[in-house]
């Protein structure tokens, strides 16, 4: 089979200032927060990978610099909301709620949001600008993330067609950080756990993909972490598998040391 090039769906880009309705711990390192809103009718999510930018307050105020949109595009200026990229974990059309799992590592902007999220706190949300939507046509995938990819890899779980053959990785600091997620038949999913090493210093990723016994037939493997651990996969993936380009996506969601990653350059930076 020639692999089919992924659809990439736009969408109306729109900035909606969105309410805290809820604040579960699912995990002792990530929050789950549930916002809503009537800003929320028109929200458009159509893959697993589909993100958008948090706008968050700035230190001593209560609500974001709001996002300027004009003719469909982000009018950047002087004053800019404070924004980073987020997966929607969940979608609720008709409640008006989406859920966006935050991970709690340390002192940065949307850590410390997170640490003190409560019920009625607002958020800026900007997005998403588009979907890549990945054919569901494959004989089997190849997916693994680290914590700030799980929440895709969730959605790439429960949106696979039932009985497709998929091998899935996840690396967490240890059993504690296991979280709930579809595991259908024919899903095989390894929880890697990387104890005390900081998050983005591992080569688990890398070992357990080089590792992994892939079925026959034609896949497509997704890949999201720290930008430079992924280097190593996204070279073992293409050359020594022979995945054409347009069967891998591998994404880094974070780089360390960098506050704001572009993960649109990191193959800019091979």
């Amino acid at each position: 089979m020639t692999p089919p090039r992924p659809a990439v769906v736009r969408h109306p880009l729109a900035y909606r200032l969105l309410e805290v309705r809820r604040v579960d711990r699912i995990t002792p390192g990530t929050v789950r927060v549930t916002l809503g809103g009537p800003e929320l009718r028109g929200f458009c999510k159509q893959a697993p990978t589909d993100h958008v930018k948090l706008c968050f307050p700035a230190p001593g105020a209560e609500l974001p610099v709001p996002a300027v949109v004009e003719n469909d595009a982000w009018v950047r200026g002087q004053v800019e909301p404070i924004t980073r990229d987020y997966t929607v974990r969940h979608h609720r059309p008709e409640a008006l709620e989406l859920d966006v799992d935050m991970v709690v590592h340390g002192d940065g902007v949307a850590s410390a949001w997170a640490e003190r999220a409560e019920p009625g706190m607002r958020l800026g949300v900007l997005g998403p600008r588009g979907s890549v939507v990945v054919p569901p046509v494959y004989d089997w995938y190849l997916l693994a993330a680290e914590e700030t990819g799980i929440p895709a890899l969730g959605r790439w779980l429960e949106a696979l067609p039932a009985g497709v053959k998929v091998i899935a990785f996840a690396e967490v600091a240890g059993p504690q950080e296991e979280q709930p997620l579809t595991v259908r038949e024919g899903v095989s999913l390894t929880w890697l756990h990387r104890g005390t090493a900081e998050p983005g210093t591992t080569d688990l990723l890398e070992r357990a993909v080089r590792a992994a016994d892939l079925p026959g037939g034609t896949g497509y493997a997704w890949v999201a972490g720290e930008a430079r651990t992924l280097r190593p996969i996204r070279r073992h993936l293409r050359e020594e598998r022979g995945l054409a380009p347009e069967q891998v996506d591998v994404d880094g969601y974070w780089k360390r040391g960098e506050a704001d990653h572009d993960h649109h350059r990191d193959d800019e930076d091979e």
